[in-house]
């Protein structure tokens, strides 16, 4: 091509490998190279391969269990489905804290310190967000994202060690266990805490870094008092898997048995008004309540707990010693509650059982077994298939059930009438009304006022009582008071007192 034709073309003597009119030393691209910036360049399609980098596969599972958890639990709480008095309990405590003041649970009786029952001073760290956002549903919302957080490591060291398909497989089976459905599906507990703490912990442990495993540990005796004695088994399991004395895991042995035995004898009585610590009672036969429990039921929870976990090659990794502690308190207490697969209970052993898992499966790998090495390959496979069979059966397979999405008639027309007890107001009320009146008025338990005439009763019409028969018994319990009804629905009736102290 000639110089005018070169011209005619866009490019002159000079200017090769870039545009015309172009400053000079400025390049382009070969002629039919799309511009990154331009659409249909590169630009756009590596950040978005870069969403699916396998390194932020456990962030997108922790998202996705975060959205399940906070619809399950924030939908059972609009539809009025709290299973306990718990939610309110909490909230009250967690309100104490956000007003700057003491956590005190009149749930539990009158200026009763939520610190004389269990020792749960972590609960300081939700004030600030409640003091902006009071409502059940900001405690509710904080459990789904912890929850949701403690998938993290499990999945990161799945993945880490196993590969990433196989880590994904045991994140989400993690994430869909029994133990944090049912923990979900029951309100919100302090327990919430533990299990990120529990998992970051033991994570550390897997990877060999012990000082990381005792800094996450150590702050589980803040969350609940029995939880020192678990601190201390991660010690235990920080000596085991380093087969030499680490100082800091010596150190953290004896300061959670010290935190635990200073919680129970010191701290807890000082608050209580008794004097002491009033679940001594479920601990032994005597004094247990209800008609306790036999062997076969302790079994029963102990296959639920291990075997969708990959019992029993799980029990070749030291990390289980970790659980003994919670196992070995519900063994030696007959309270039924703390036993079967509903409740809160189990929530913290399932960081235990799959990182002891992930751990087993690692050493298994490299077993001169063929079998060995074998049944490791395929078993983080088995466990997403029985966590997603059992879902079928537990709590978060209602998010399927397009009933989960309504508020039912009876459930608006209860609020509205709860909304005009006036804010403020002291309020005697039972399970179904009380979570939604804790965040605004002073509300005592049914039948556990102590000498304290309530401005209002809010209660269940259940066993065909009457509004009329609700407010005669409020009065007995009340002498000399009386209350009139000031609204009903179709199960629920708010009395107001007209006269009395």
């Amino acid at each position: 091509m000639d110089t005018a034709a070169a011209t005619a073309a866009g490019a002159g003597p000079g200017t090769t490998g870039r545009t015309a009119g172009a400053p000079p030393g400025q390049r382009t691209a070969p002629p039919g190279t799309p511009r990154a910036d331009r659409p249909g360049g590169t630009r756009r399609p590596r950040r978005l391969a870069a969403l699916g980098a396998p390194r932020l596969d456990p962030y997108w599972t922790a998202l996705l269990l975060f959205a399940a958890y906070a619809t399950l639990s924030l939908l059972r709480n609009l539809t009025a489905g709290s299973a306990s008095w718990d939610l309110g309990i909490f909230e009250q405590a967690v309100r104490g804290y956000a007003h700057l003041g003491a956590p005190i649970v009149d749930l539990k009786g009158p200026g009763t310190n939520i610190l004389g029952d269990h020792f749960s001073p972590v609960l300081i760290l939700l004030a600030p967000l409640y003091r902006l956002l009071p409502s059940p549903m900001t405690l509710l919302t904080a459990q789904a994202a912890l929850f949701a957080l403690s998938s993290v490591p499990v999945t990161r060291t799945a993945a880490r060690f196993l590969g990433r398909a196989r880590g994904l497989a045991v994140g989400v089976a993690y994430g869909l266990s029994w133990g944090l459905q049912k923990a979900v599906d029951f309100d919100f507990h302090e327990i919430a805490f533990a299990l990120p703490l529990l998992a970051f912990a033991l994570e550390a442990v897997v990877r060999g870094r012990w000082t990381a495993a005792v800094c996450w540990a150590a702050p589980l005796v803040l969350v609940k008092e029995d939880l020192g004695v678990t601190a201390a088994a991660i010690g235990v399991v920080v000596l085991v898997r380093a087969r030499r004395a680490v100082p800091l895991a010596v150190a953290l042995i004896g300061f959670g048995l010290a935190a635990t035995a200073v919680a129970l004898g010191v701290i807890i009585p000082g608050f209580n008004g008794t004097g002491s610590y009033d679940y001594w009672t479920k601990l032994g036969g005597e004094g247990a309540a209800g008609p306790g429990i036999g062997a076969g039921e302790a079994l029963h929870t102990l296959l639920w707990v291990l075997l969708p976990a990959g019992a029993p090659l799980a029990l070749r990794s030291p990390l289980l010693l970790a659980a003994v502690p919670t196992l070995g308190w519900r063994f030696v207490s007959h309270e039924p509650h703390y036993w079967g697969i509903d409740w809160h209970y189990n929530a913290v052993l399932m960081p235990v059982v799959f990182l002891a898992l992930v751990d087993a499966l690692e050493r298994s790998g490299r077993s001169p077994r063929p079998w060995l090495r074998s049944l490791a390959g395929q078993l983080p496979a088995a466990c997403l298939a029985a966590a997603l069979a059992l879902t079928c059966t537990l709590p978060l397979s209602r998010l399927t059930e397009a009933a989960t999405y309504r508020v039912p008639p009876q459930t608006v027309a209860a609020n509205r009438l709860l909304a005009t007890v006036p804010d403020g107001a002291s309020v005697e009320a039972d399970i179904r009304p009380l979570s939604r009146l804790v965040s605004r008025t002073r509300v005592f338990w049914i039948g556990d006022t102590r000498g304290i005439a309530p401005d209002y009763v809010a209660v269940q019409l259940a066993d065909g009582r009457t509004p009329q028969q609700a407010a005669a018994e409020a009065e007995q319990r009340h002498p000399r008071t009386r209350y009139a009804v000031s609204g009903t629905t179709t199960d629920l009736v708010v009395l107001r007192r007209t006269s009395g102290p």
